[in-house]
Protein backbone atom coordinates (compact mmCIF):
# COMPACT_ATOMS: atom_id res chain seq x y z
CA UNK A 1 0.00 0.00 0.00
CA UNK A 2 1.40 3.35 -1.07
CA UNK A 3 1.07 6.59 1.13
CA UNK A 4 -1.82 9.03 -0.05
CA UNK A 5 0.26 11.73 -1.03
CA UNK A 6 0.58 14.76 -3.08
CA UNK A 7 3.46 17.07 -4.11
CA UNK A 8 4.20 20.08 -2.44
CA UNK A 9 6.83 22.70 -3.26
CA UNK A 10 9.36 24.10 -0.18
CA UNK A 11 10.88 27.60 0.34
CA UNK A 12 14.12 26.90 -1.16
CA UNK A 13 11.88 25.49 -4.53
CA UNK A 14 12.60 21.69 -3.74
CA UNK A 15 9.82 19.29 -3.82
CA UNK A 16 8.54 18.14 -0.56
CA UNK A 17 5.27 15.42 -0.34
CA UNK A 18 2.23 16.13 2.37
CA UNK A 19 0.75 12.98 3.29
CA UNK A 20 -2.75 13.73 3.66
CA UNK A 21 -3.57 11.10 6.32
CA UNK A 22 -1.34 12.34 8.49
CA UNK A 23 -1.35 16.21 7.56
CA UNK A 24 2.10 16.19 7.42
CA UNK A 25 4.86 17.07 5.17
CA UNK A 26 7.93 14.52 4.78
CA UNK A 27 10.04 18.10 5.12
CA UNK A 28 10.24 21.28 6.36
CA UNK A 29 8.13 23.89 4.76
CA UNK A 30 11.42 26.29 4.83
CA UNK A 31 13.12 23.64 2.56
CA UNK A 32 13.44 20.25 1.87
CA UNK A 33 16.92 20.13 0.03
CA UNK A 34 18.11 22.36 2.69
CA UNK A 35 17.06 20.91 5.89
CA UNK A 36 18.28 17.10 4.47
CA UNK A 37 22.29 18.66 3.62
CA UNK A 38 21.86 20.00 6.67
CA UNK A 39 20.74 17.48 9.17
CA UNK A 40 21.94 14.25 7.82
CA UNK A 41 24.75 15.43 5.69
CA UNK A 42 26.29 17.99 7.19
CA UNK A 43 25.71 17.09 11.13
CA UNK A 44 25.33 13.40 10.44
CA UNK A 45 28.17 12.01 7.92
CA UNK A 46 30.37 14.67 8.03
CA UNK A 47 30.80 15.18 11.47
CA UNK A 48 30.95 11.56 12.04
CA UNK A 49 34.17 11.43 9.17
CA UNK A 50 35.38 14.14 11.38
CA UNK A 51 35.95 11.70 14.06
CA UNK A 52 36.73 8.70 12.22
CA UNK A 53 38.95 10.22 8.78
CA UNK A 54 39.90 6.61 7.50
CA UNK A 55 37.35 4.30 8.87
CA UNK A 56 35.59 2.92 5.47
CA UNK A 57 32.88 1.34 4.71
CA UNK A 58 30.58 3.67 6.19
CA UNK A 59 27.60 2.43 7.47
CA UNK A 60 24.07 4.29 7.13
CA UNK A 61 21.00 3.06 8.80
CA UNK A 62 18.04 5.26 7.56
CA UNK A 63 14.51 5.38 9.34
CA UNK A 64 12.44 6.30 6.65
CA UNK A 65 13.10 6.32 3.04
CA UNK A 66 10.21 8.24 1.84
CA UNK A 67 11.32 10.65 -1.30
CA UNK A 68 14.96 9.12 -1.47
CA UNK A 69 16.43 12.68 -1.42
CA UNK A 70 18.63 11.37 2.07
CA UNK A 71 20.08 8.57 0.23
CA UNK A 72 20.70 10.05 -3.42
CA UNK A 73 22.42 12.99 -1.61
CA UNK A 74 24.46 10.32 0.51
CA UNK A 75 25.34 8.25 -3.01
CA UNK A 76 26.57 12.07 -4.57
CA UNK A 77 29.05 12.19 -1.00
CA UNK A 78 29.98 8.96 -1.29
CA UNK A 79 31.30 9.69 -5.31
CA UNK A 80 32.60 12.96 -4.83
CA UNK A 81 34.48 11.90 -1.98
CA UNK A 82 35.28 8.62 -3.11
CA UNK A 83 34.62 6.77 0.13
CA UNK A 84 32.18 3.67 -0.08
CA UNK A 85 29.21 3.67 1.85
CA UNK A 86 27.18 0.69 2.49
CA UNK A 87 22.95 2.21 2.83
CA UNK A 88 20.43 0.44 4.48
CA UNK A 89 17.02 1.95 4.34
CA UNK A 90 13.39 1.05 5.77
CA UNK A 91 9.83 2.27 4.28
CA UNK A 92 6.99 0.37 4.99
CA UNK A 93 5.11 2.67 2.37
CA UNK A 94 6.79 3.62 -0.76
CA UNK A 95 6.28 5.74 -3.13
CA UNK A 96 4.87 4.84 -6.83
CA UNK A 97 6.51 6.09 -9.62
CA UNK A 98 4.23 8.76 -10.72
CA UNK A 99 5.57 10.43 -7.46
CA UNK A 100 8.86 10.13 -7.10
CA UNK A 101 9.73 11.02 -10.89
CA UNK A 102 8.15 14.09 -10.65
CA UNK A 103 10.31 15.47 -7.72
CA UNK A 104 12.98 17.77 -8.67
CA UNK A 105 16.04 16.92 -6.26
CA UNK A 106 18.06 16.65 -8.99
CA UNK A 107 17.62 20.03 -10.52
CA UNK A 108 18.53 22.21 -6.83
CA UNK A 109 22.09 22.11 -8.03
CA UNK A 110 23.82 22.37 -11.44
CA UNK A 111 26.78 21.19 -9.90
CA UNK A 112 25.68 17.98 -9.10
CA UNK A 113 22.86 17.09 -11.52
CA UNK A 114 25.27 14.59 -13.74
CA UNK A 115 24.12 12.20 -11.01
CA UNK A 116 20.32 12.30 -11.57
CA UNK A 117 20.19 9.04 -13.06
CA UNK A 118 21.39 7.44 -9.75
CA UNK A 119 18.02 8.98 -7.89
CA UNK A 120 15.41 6.98 -9.98
CA UNK A 121 18.12 4.03 -9.57
CA UNK A 122 17.73 4.27 -6.11
CA UNK A 123 13.74 4.07 -6.27
CA UNK A 124 13.95 1.26 -8.92
CA UNK A 125 16.32 -0.88 -7.08
CA UNK A 126 13.63 -4.01 -5.76
CA UNK A 127 12.62 -4.07 -2.30
CA UNK A 128 14.25 -6.52 0.08
CA UNK A 129 17.33 -7.11 -2.16
CA UNK A 130 20.98 -5.34 -1.50
CA UNK A 131 23.41 -3.85 -4.27
CA UNK A 132 25.81 -1.84 -5.88
CA UNK A 133 24.35 1.76 -7.08
CA UNK A 134 27.48 3.15 -8.09
CA UNK A 135 31.44 2.56 -7.58
CA UNK A 136 31.42 4.12 -3.90
CA UNK A 137 27.54 3.45 -2.83
CA UNK A 138 25.95 -0.14 -1.95
CA UNK A 139 22.65 -0.18 -1.06
CA UNK A 140 19.51 -1.77 0.38
CA UNK A 141 16.18 -0.87 1.18
CA UNK A 142 13.59 -2.96 3.03
CA UNK A 143 9.50 -2.57 2.90
CA UNK A 144 9.20 -3.00 6.89
CA UNK A 145 8.33 -1.41 9.80
CA UNK A 146 11.03 -0.41 12.39
CA UNK A 147 9.41 -2.96 14.63
CA UNK A 148 10.05 -5.59 12.52
CA UNK A 149 13.30 -4.88 10.57
CA UNK A 150 16.04 -6.45 11.11
CA UNK A 151 19.05 -3.67 11.50
CA UNK A 152 22.56 -4.32 10.77
CA UNK A 153 25.87 -2.40 12.62
CA UNK A 154 25.71 1.62 11.97
CA UNK A 155 28.49 4.01 12.11
CA UNK A 156 25.75 6.68 10.94
CA UNK A 157 21.68 6.76 12.08
CA UNK A 158 19.63 8.93 9.81
CA UNK A 159 16.33 9.03 11.77
CA UNK A 160 14.17 11.08 9.26
CA UNK A 161 10.55 9.45 11.41
CA UNK A 162 7.57 11.53 10.80
CA UNK A 163 6.89 13.83 13.90
CA UNK A 164 6.50 12.06 17.20
CA UNK A 165 3.19 13.95 17.36
CA UNK A 166 1.99 12.65 13.87
CA UNK A 167 3.76 8.69 15.09
CA UNK A 168 4.53 8.64 18.62
CA UNK A 169 5.22 4.62 18.28
CA UNK A 170 8.17 5.35 16.02
CA UNK A 171 9.88 7.08 18.81
CA UNK A 172 9.05 4.92 21.76
CA UNK A 173 11.87 4.44 24.05
CA UNK A 174 11.53 0.53 23.24
CA UNK A 175 12.14 1.17 19.40
CA UNK A 176 14.79 3.44 20.13
CA UNK A 177 16.50 1.00 21.89
CA UNK A 178 16.46 -1.52 19.22
CA UNK A 179 18.13 1.42 17.16
CA UNK A 180 20.72 2.02 19.74
CA UNK A 181 21.70 -1.31 19.72
CA UNK A 182 22.47 -1.66 16.34
CA UNK A 183 24.98 1.39 16.47
CA UNK A 184 28.76 0.44 16.31
CA UNK A 185 30.98 2.31 19.39
CA UNK A 186 31.70 5.85 18.40
CA UNK A 187 28.14 6.05 16.27
CA UNK A 188 26.00 8.98 15.68
CA UNK A 189 22.35 9.28 15.48
CA UNK A 190 21.23 12.78 13.79
CA UNK A 191 17.67 14.16 13.17
CA UNK A 192 15.60 16.86 12.78
CA UNK A 193 13.48 16.33 16.18
CA UNK A 194 14.88 18.27 19.41
CA UNK A 195 11.46 16.93 21.43
CA UNK A 196 12.80 16.78 25.07
CA UNK A 197 11.12 13.26 26.21
CA UNK A 198 13.18 12.22 22.56
CA UNK A 199 16.11 13.63 24.25
CA UNK A 200 15.64 12.27 27.52
CA UNK A 201 15.17 8.94 26.21
CA UNK A 202 18.41 9.03 24.23
CA UNK A 203 20.33 10.05 27.08
CA UNK A 204 19.04 7.58 29.37
CA UNK A 205 20.06 4.99 26.51
CA UNK A 206 23.58 6.41 27.25
CA UNK A 207 24.04 8.36 24.05
CA UNK A 208 25.27 11.12 24.10
CA UNK A 209 23.14 14.34 23.51
CA UNK A 210 23.84 17.52 21.31
CA UNK A 211 21.87 20.36 20.13
CA UNK A 212 23.28 21.34 17.22
CA UNK A 213 21.34 24.75 15.59
CA UNK A 214 18.60 23.70 13.31
CA UNK A 215 17.63 23.93 9.91
CA UNK A 216 16.15 27.08 8.61
CA UNK A 217 12.98 27.73 10.03
CA UNK A 218 13.87 25.34 13.73
CA UNK A 219 16.53 26.97 16.20
CA UNK A 220 18.13 23.53 17.03
CA UNK A 221 18.04 19.92 16.28
CA UNK A 222 19.22 16.47 17.89
CA UNK A 223 22.46 14.76 17.39
CA UNK A 224 23.67 11.78 19.51
CA UNK A 225 26.84 10.24 19.73
CA UNK A 226 27.62 6.08 21.28
CA UNK A 227 30.75 5.95 23.28
CA UNK A 228 33.35 4.24 21.70
CA UNK A 229 33.95 2.14 24.67
CA UNK A 230 30.27 1.67 25.69
CA UNK A 231 30.76 -1.25 27.88
CA UNK A 232 32.80 1.11 29.69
Amino acid sequence: MSAKVKIITTEDGSHSLYHEDLKETYHSFHGAYRESLHVFLIYGLDSWLTRNPRKYPIRIFEVGFGTGLNAWLTLVWAEQNQIPVLYHTIEPFPLEKDIYSQLNYIDQNDAIWHYHKYFEALHQLPWNEGGPVSEYFNFKKDQVKLEDAQLYPSDVVFFDAFAPSKQPELWAKDLLEKVEKSMRPGAVLTTYCAKGQFKRDLKELGLDVQNPPGPPGKKEMTRAWKSENPES
